[in-house]
């Protein structure tokens, strides 16, 4: 930790409307913000670098619904990131902006902890004009992100109109997204889900389904590709585009996606699981090592030219062998 200079950052958080569970502030705090622990939390509170509603409070401060709670955290300063020669996939490129096929297992930009071999370091090596939007260092060009074990498409802008441009579509619902996946079970032909996304009380890192009105809107609209033994092939369609939202969605709704440690899906959730579908799933589970989730499809109108635009991607080598295991042996 001492290899940085030191930094202050200030953190603004809002208590959600719906908070209800009785929680300390160093409780909260720890949880909420990233790489902080509670003993550097309340270290904090007894230098009064934390407040609530512009006003010093103790340690031991119940939060309260809507409670604006300003802190200041001593970071290690974010050093530069370095261009890195990292093969990636351009499935598109002109002087406004790339599309990327990203794999999984790729993180999207550094953070703390993780400083190479992301898909920006791989970006830097691979141009030098990419946007700085808001002046973010550890993120230039990147408008939107997928999960590090999510494979698929994104967007990345080369200057700083198309990035607010395009960042001005995400926020609007308008991007066409569709992602193909392998959920557990039966889901019907086709469908919505629906269900507030918020934090999980129990993990913060974690999403869950909230009571209406206490997380943030989202929708995902999904059907049946191909159906398996207790096994289906889906596209998803994202009207809105929330952190986990389709993992979370799904698991919530009983249709964990294949592969999925976080949500539920990483065992065999529906069938038997002895014999020979033990076996197959086992091998199954050791090839994909991750959620079978891809971004397949990605359409938007392109900022400079004002004409629709849409990019398809073949799926991965992982997921594509996992359709044809399932297609010889659960049909």
């Amino acid at each position: 930790m001492t290899e940085y200079e030191k930094e202050i950052e200030t953190i603004e958080l809002e208590v959600a409307s719906g908070q209800s569970e009785p929680v300390r502030i160093d409780k909260y705090l720890a949880e909420m913000v990233r790489n902080a622990t509670r003993s550097k939390v309340q270290q904090a509170i007894k230098e009064k670098r934390v407040k609530v509603n512009g006003e010093v409070v103790k340690a031991s401060y119940i939060i309260q619904p809507e409670d604006k709670i300003t802190a200041e955290v001593v970071r290690n300063k974010k050093p530069d990131v370095e261009a890195e020669d990292i093969p990636i996939d351009v499935v598109f490129e002109d002087e406004h902006f790339l599309i990327v096929n990203k794999p999984a297992g790729m993180v999207v930009h550094p953070a703390f902890g993780n400083w190479s071999g992301t898909l920006v370091n791989a970006l830097l090596n691979h141009s030098e004009n990419l946007s700085d939007y808001q002046q973010d260092v550890l993120r230039p060009g990147i408008v939107h992100r997928l999960d590090k074990d999510t494979s698929g498409l994104l967007v990345v802008a080369k200057n700083d109109h198309i990035h607010s441009e395009l960042s001005k579509q995400f926020k609007k619902h308008s991007i066409g997204r569709k992602y193909w996946a392998i959920v557990w079970g039966t889901p019907p032909d086709s469908g919505t889900i629906t269900g507030d996304l918020g934090r999980s009380k129990k993990d913060r890192k974690l999403m869950t389904v909230l009571e209406d009105g206490k997380g943030k809107r989202a929708v995902t609209h999904f059907k049946v590709i191909e159906r398996f033994d207790f096994l289906a092939l889906v596209e998803v369609s994202l009207e809105t585009g929330r952190t986990h939202q389709i993992r979370v969605h799904f698991s919530h709704e009983g249709f964990p996606v294949l592969g999925d440690m976080t949500y539920g899906g990483s065992s065999v959730r529906y069938g038997s699981n002895t014999g020979f579908r033990k076996t197959l799933f086992e091998k199954i589970f050791k090839l994909l090592g991750r959620q079978c989730l891809h971004a397949k499809t990605l359409g938007f109108v392109h900022p400079a030219t004002g004409e629709d635009v849409e990019f398809d991607s073949e799926l991965p080598d992982d997921f594509s062998q996992v359709i044809d295991w399932l297609r010889e042996y659960c049909t």
